[in-house]
């Protein structure tokens, strides 16, 4: 395959999930069920017209009817005033009648068996449209209950992704506040030793070595004083 050919096998690739990620199928089913609701009409159109057809030849027989009744009655009439001319005359339009209903009746079955199957194929097209009816209401439903919860699972995956970076700050703002706290103990550990020097105390090392002797001296002399007074 060459540049161009692999070109156009990317364009197609692309603009097919473009129309899949578009395409609504509610629009579709309803888009597909309004076309056969429409070739329904058309076969009901095709009854109405077969129906009248058939209508208006029967009309037409039953007029051809009448006027060989007429000429049949003729014809008697003609015999009896023994006008044997005329009454072959109404013989022989009776005759021509006769001949043009015969051709009428066969329209007319012809007619019947074509309204019939018509009618049929209504009856069938008619119960497929109502059962696709059926069908694409439930899948419209389906399509948007699934597509409702497909929200709701965004939204509580979303919820769930802040709560996961919350926690993450929580977690980190713990060890840096533990860090802090370890570290001012260590300070006030390498303070007290000496191994720190306290600028917020005045003096130097010396100093604070003899506060330290002084101030081990007073409590002995407390404690003494306090023997004294107990009788000890």
């Amino acid at each position: 395959m060459g540049l161009f050919g692999r070109m156009e096998t990317v364009v197609k690739s692309k603009m097919n999930k473009l129309m899949d990620r578009m395409e609504d199928p509610r629009e579709t089913l309803d888009y597909s069920y309004e076309k056969q609701l429409e070739m329904l009409q058309d076969v009901k159109r095709g009854v109405a017209e077969v129906t009248t057809s058939k209508k208006r030849l029967q009309l037409q027989r039953s007029k051809l009817q009448q006027n060989i009744e007429k000429l049949d009655g003729q014809a008697r009439e003609a015999i009896k005033a023994e006008r044997e001319d005329l009454a072959r005359l109404a013989l022989e339009r009776k005759s021509s009648l006769n001949v043009q209903i015969q051709g009428l009746d066969q329209q007319i079955a012809e007619l019947e068996k074509e309204q019939e199957k018509l009618v049929a194929a209504e009856k069938r097209l008619s119960t497929k449209v109502e059962v696709f009816r059926t069908k694409k209401e439930t899948i419209k439903a389906q399509y948007s209950a699934a597509e409702a919860q497909v929200k709701i699972n965004e939204s509580v995956s979303g919820i769930s992704e802040e709560m996961a970076d919350v926690g993450l700050a929580i977690e980190r703002a713990e060890n840096k506040t533990e860090n802090m706290k370890a570290r001012a103990s260590a300070l006030d550990e390498l303070i007290d030793t000496g191994t720190l020097d306290d600028l917020t105390s005045s003096g130097d090392d010396i100093d604070r070595e003899l506060a330290k002797i002084n101030s081990a001296n007073t409590v002995d002399l407390e404690l003494e004083q306090l023997k004294k007074e107990a009788g000890k």
